[in-house]
């Protein structure tokens, strides 16, 4: 894989990586048996965590690149079924791995939003963009935002809502990252945190785009197997099936059997009411909201949308999404049945039991930064529900431990889990690294840089972006699935209309284009940091993880109503967005735009 991507590679895929999930599964049984024979937890853990980033970092390495096109977009030869299997590595970050269940576990249907938003916004990407930008055919975001709207001011403030939204979102990957090498290696947090952003490094900064398409497959194969066995073996161990999502409704009926026991108001299989049990408008506009927030955010993620850069065609592109979503559909059908089993377990084998002799896991997990604590408050031995205190983050991580199941599956989790959150943050580093370097340093700044220098300069920026981004998450700044939310939030009202309307609507004018990105931006992140920092409140009720339900209809009037009271876009420009919405043929391009 040194150099260009050879033919016969891309040929042999299906047998490369076939191997490749065959060597994994014969590593994870000879842990097993390991474990059997008496071999400690902890190296166990060491096995897991480290073989699997050696595995990274070697594709990394080989796939290391000094070629442009190849380092942007992995040489445009990803076919459809493994750029839709990288995707969903790209996707399912630690927030689908870690905590998407955990919200799912404490807020019951209710976290539902989270599966509908983020399944929903692929309809998004396959119908409004990614073919689209597929046929525009360049490296970034930003370089679209650029031709579109003909000049740098665009181009920057593209790369300005990138930055804010892929920075948050690499935070909460960190965070995650941390949580996983802290438990598993027994060492602190803030250590755990750069130890995992080693691997990060060696397979982003190397081979680029190329390094982590291929990284990224390898990743969903291991995330989506550790995803789904515990899952799959409590349901055969409690219910004799091994489709947990058909033993769903039998847990369910046990939980509501347990929360008549504990006087629950608030059951797990209740949407929209308040603490005391009541239908409520705010938590029923807080959910739509969310979803809707959600499936834009999905279709503004630059990060994301770049991996549809990287197919031999527009066709392939629109395959790619398909793929996509069937990839997504396997961890996010399993979801709400993983919450479900470690809420029965934890129910069954925890509430109402004795402190003293609780399992060890209790004691573990307790030790890992403040995310599970228990009080005796009424001082009588007894673990009552209000007294544990789980956060949501840990509860896939700790479910093979809280159901008792062999220490091998939990090492099998965390490498899980650790994939996930190495995936997307491989995709938001280099979505950043790109953007600084390809659409500010080459773009606007030394057009007559040589490849060499350009490939320096995103990697150094690259490097430096990850340091900063792990000494953020050293300060613990929310909960992993709160600040996605908030990177889907500031995408979508800072890209979501410019890009849409820059291929559906040709009249879009580059005022009317800057003007709307601005206010719907700044009108976002004004909610966003005035209600989380500053004390405001909320509009309406609703939370600020749910920010762009106000910066996006900001945008999207803004943005008509500027454009209608602006100039018309050249003829020469309307009918290059006319051809970029026509599946075939050449695009028509502007004169003078400079494209590679």
């Amino acid at each position: 894989m040194a150099g260009q991507t050879s033919k016969s590679f891309v040929d042999n895929l299906g047998k490369i990586y076939g191997g490749y999930a065959g060597g994994f599964i014969g590593f994870v049984i000879v842990l097993a048996i390991l474990e059997q024979m008496g071999v400690p937890n902890k190296v166990i853990g060491y096995c897991f965590v480290f073989l699997t980033i050696g595995v990274y970092a070697y594709i990394g390495i080989i796939s290391r690149t000094m070629e442009i096109s190849e380092y942007y977009v992995a040489g445009r030869v990803v076919p459809p079924f493994f750029n839709g299997m990288a995707t969903g590595a790209d996707w399912m970050s630690a927030a689908s791995f870690i905590s998407m269940a955990g919200g799912l576990y404490l807020a019951g249907y209710g976290g539902l939003g989270y599966v509908l938003g983020w399944t929903g916004g692929y309809v998004l990407v396959g119908v409004l963009l990614a073919p689209y930008l597929r046929k525009f055919g360049q490296f970034t975001v930003p370089d679209f935002l650029g031709v579109r709207y003909e000049g740098r001011t665009a181009r920057f403030c593209g790369v300005v809502v990138l930055f804010c939204a892929s920075f948050t979102y690499i935070v909460a990957q960190t965070y995650g990252i941390g949580i996983i090498t802290s438990r598993f290696l027994g060492i602190p947090f803030e250590i755990a945190i750069f130890v995992g952003l080693l691997g990060i490094l060696v397979c982003s900064m190397l081979g680029g785009m190329r390094a982590v398409t291929w990284t990224q497959v390898a990743q969903y194969i291991i995330l989506i197997i550790a995803y789904l066995i515990p899952v799959v073996w409590l349901s055969v161990k409690l219910y004799g099936n091994p489709i947990p999502e058909l033993a769903y409704g039998q847990v369910l009926d046990q939980i509501g059997q347990f929360e008549k026991k504990l006087a629950i108001v608030k059951p797990h299989a209740a949407a929209f009411v308040d603490a005391k049990g009541q239908f409520s408008w705010v938590e029923f506009n807080n959910f739509w909201a969310l979803v809707l927030c959600l499936m834009v955010g999905t279709a503004s993620l630059p990060h994301i949308l770049m991996r549809y850069f990287t197919t031999p065609n527009v066709r392939d592109a629109r395959t790619s999404v398909g793929w996509s979503i069937f990839f997504i559909f396997l961890l996010y059908f399993t979801a709400p049945a993983y919450a479900a089993f470690a809420k029965l377990e934890v129910y069954t084998n925890v509430i109402g039991h004795p402190i003293s002799s609780l399992p060890a896991w209790v004691q573990n997990w307790s030790q890992v930064g403040g995310l599970l604590t228990i009080k005796d408050a009424n001082g009588d031995g007894i673990l009552q529900l209000a007294e544990f205190v789980i956060n949501q983050d840990i509860i896939v991580l700790s479910m093979p431990e809280i159901a008792g199941l062999p220490y091998v599956i939990s090492g099998l989790v965390a490498a899980g889990g650790l994939a996930a959150a190495l995936s997307t943050a491989d995709g938001l580093l280099l979505a950043i690294a790109n953007a600084l370097s390809h659409d500010i340093y080459y773009k606007m700044i030394d057009p007559k840089a040589s490849t060499a220098r350009r490939l320096i300069v995103a990697r150094v920026l690259l490097v430096l972006v990850a340091i900063v981004g792990a000494a953020v998450a050293g300060t613990r700044p929310a909960g992993i699935i709160q600040m996605v939310a908030w990177a889907f939030s500031l995408a979508a009202a800072g890209l979501f209309v410019p890009l849409v309307l820059g291929i559906w609507w040709k009249r879009t004018t580059t005022a009317g284009a800057i003007t709307g990105m601005i206010c719907g931006f700044g009108v976002c992140l004004y909610y966003l940091i005035g209600t989380r920092y500053f004390g405001m409140a909320e509009w309406f009720g609703i939370r600020n993880i749910s920010s762009a339900l106000f910066g996006l209809p900001v945008a999207f009037v803004v943005t008509i109503v500027v454009s209608l009271m602006t100039k018309a876009p050249s003829k020469e420009m309307q009918d290059f967005v006319d051809s970029i919405r026509v599946p075939k043929g050449e695009l028509h391009w502007v004169a003078g735009t400079a494209h590679d």
